[in-house]
């Protein structure tokens, strides 16, 4: 009887049947609808006091933008939640998605490049969740790595 070789071409073929498509290979409106039902996270658009996460931006009163990331919409943390600059304002939203949170982020913020990089990030490991769940389920079915 023959061996059953696993390879990691067999994996990347089993993923393609399943219609998971390699990082960066799709645009950011699929990968953001993969990775929002995978970890059963919600994003909205339209300001919703149901939210666990909020992502905005406030005018200062003398006339600067600030970015916000915040639990508490209501009352954010001047220390934690507030960025000056917008190169780091989005490092939390990879976490809340994987956390399943309902998420709001304002429309304008979807066309920045932060938010497709953290879009990406995500699914990159959504990607890798899924094969490895692929590897498992042919090792289940018989197929070994080769020595």
């Amino acid at each position: 009887m023959s061996k059953k070789i696993l390879t990691e071409e067999l994996i990347l073929e089993k993923l393609d049947e399943k219609g998971i498509a390699y990082p960066r290979e799709l645009d950011v409106e699929a990968a953001e609808e993969a990775v929002l039902e995978y970890y059963d996270a919600e994003i909205k658009t339209e300001w919703n006091r149901y939210c666990s996460m909020y992502f905005y931006t406030q005018t200062t009163a003398d006339g600067y933008e600030v970015y916000v990331a915040t639990e508490d919409d209501s009352a954010p943390y001047i220390e934690q939640d507030l960025y000056y600059y917008e190169s780091d304002w989005l490092e939390k939203l990879p976490d809340c998605i994987k956390d399943g949170q309902a998420i709001y982020i304002d429309e304008y913020t979807k066309d920045d490049y932060a938010y497709e990089d953290a879009i990406q990030e995500v699914y990159e490991s959504y990607y890798n969740d899924m094969k490895q769940e692929v590897e498992d389920e042919l090792i289940e079915e018989g197929y070994e790595w080769e020595d």
